[in-house]
């Protein structure tokens, strides 16, 4: 074996353990500090009965269930809804400008920055 090939082991296998080191180092501490019992994207860890009803109330989102049926009212109102979204985006002078994205056009209420300074 040579100098360099003996190096370049030596290198890998180090940051191997670095890696892994650090790695169960801050799965430690995610573990250990509680906030493993925020994360409610894993399973087991599904919102409260209260969290999903109060959502689902302030939800003003059309949508559908993945098993449901789809009738003429329902997809009515859908079109209606697309063609809303359809004018504002054709009103739009130029998509590619940063107007799309100001806080008016996304609807974010807020107050404004006073830059008179």
């Amino acid at each position: 074996m040579t100098r360099g090939s003996r190096n370049l082991l030596i290198l890998g296998l180090g940051s191997i353990l670095i890696a892994g080191g650090t790695t169960s180092v801050s799965l430690a501490i995610y573990r250990n500090t509680g906030d493993i019992y925020l994360d409610r994207s894993r399973p087991g860890f599904l919102p409260d009965k209260e969290e999903v009803e109060a959502e689902t109330e302030a939800t003003t989102n059309f949508t559908y269930s993945d098993s449901g049926a789809l009738d003429e009212e329902e997809l009515d109102q859908y079109l209606e809804e697309l063609e809303k979204i359809e004018e504002r985006l054709k009103g739009l002078p130029d998509a590619f400008s940063s107007k799309p994205l100001s806080d008016e056009s996304l609807g974010i209420k807020g107050v404004k920055a006073d830059t008179t300074e």
